[in-house]
């Protein structure tokens, strides 16, 4: 998918090293078998989505409200099953936690059952007043779980474009790995200029390493146009550091904790974080942006890229 010229060279460039780095994964798979653990981050209210739901004045979507944002269909499954058709062909993904709401906990217990490696966490809220938000949910299934390897954390309305493979990106991570083992791996794509005001924005050197991340900048604050999804790998060594993060921040607002590009910006001084690039993704966060995602689903491809 072409976002404009630059971005379509770009997509391009990263196409052909995503094919070498395939390669090279297949003939070292060992790199990978290290222990990981995938948290779907789920606890979300939807309240745009269902706004908009509640306001379509077509009618076709009606039948929507009520459903969680990674329960919707998009193709031919539900949001999340895509994330699960990729993880479950992964040998070094051993367990999935899936993190939700007393409000939808019933719906994705019901959901889980079709998947063995699943289990899913009701965070205890009802309403969107009372969200803990991501990244206390997210130290909610370390302490539940008792996690010690590195996580893969995947935002569960969020869905990437033809050129993401789930095994490249983990083999970037084992790359990484070997060389530190405190290495961390993010994902990023190119945004228009007008569009930096409503991302994280990530700054690299040349190695790819942050060096630093913009909450949502005006274009003529960074030259960077990297945005950041919620698609985060953290070493083991890094997860300890999420109860420490939300230590600090016990007292502040929580707008300050919630979203989990805020541990990132507060980690990448602290351990080394290394961007992977893609060529875009999907954020289900209102009607347009889910009819966007479902058409191209069905259109383009049924499955996400192992």
């Amino acid at each position: 998918m072409i976002l404009y010229s630059v971005g379509g060279l770009f997509c391009w460039l990263t196409s052909v090293q995503q094919c070498k780095l395939k390669k090279r994964h297949q003939l070292n798979r060992a790199d990978c078998t290290e222990n990981m653990k995938a948290v779907i981050l789920a606890a979300g209210y939807g309240t745009r989505l269902n706004r908009d739901l509640q306001n379509d004045s077509s009618g076709r979507f009606k039948h929507l409200c009520g459903i969680p944002k990674p329960l919707l269909p998009v193709g031919n499954k539900a949001l999340i099953s895509h994330w699960m058709a990729a993880l479950d062909k992964i040998d070094s993904i051993d367990e999935v936690y899936v993190i939700t709401n007393d409000l939808y906990y019933v719906k994705f217990e019901e959901w889980a059952k079709e998947f063995q490696l699943v289990k899913v966490l009701n965070d205890g809220t009802k309403s969107n007043e009372e969200r803990l938000g991501a990244i206390a949910c997210l130290q909610l299934a370390i302490t539940q779980f008792n996690i010690n390897d590195h996580v893969l954390i995947l935002g569960g309305d969020t869905l990437f474009y033809e050129d993401f493979s789930l095994s490249v990106v983990l083999a970037r991570f084992a790359e990484l790995q070997s060389i530190n083992c405190d290495s961390n791996l993010v994902l990023s794509y190119l945004c228009k200029d007008e569009e930096t005001t409503k991302f994280g924005i990530l700054e690299t050197d040349e190695k790819f390493q942050v060096t630093a991340f913009k909450e949502k900048p005006r274009s003529t604050e960074t030259t960077s146009r990297r945005a950041c999804p919620c698609f985060y790998i953290y070493s083991k060594n890094t997860i300890p550091l999420i109860a420490k993060f939300l230590q600090e921040k016990q007292n502040s607002p929580l707008e300050e904790k919630d979203a989990p590009g805020n541990f990132l910006h507060w980690v990448y001084s602290r351990k080394p974080v290394f961007v992977h690039q893609v060529c875009g993704r999907f954020d289900v966060g209102n009607l347009p942006s889910y009819i966007d995602c479902t058409t191209y689903f069905q259109k383009h491809r049924n499955e996400l890229l192992i």
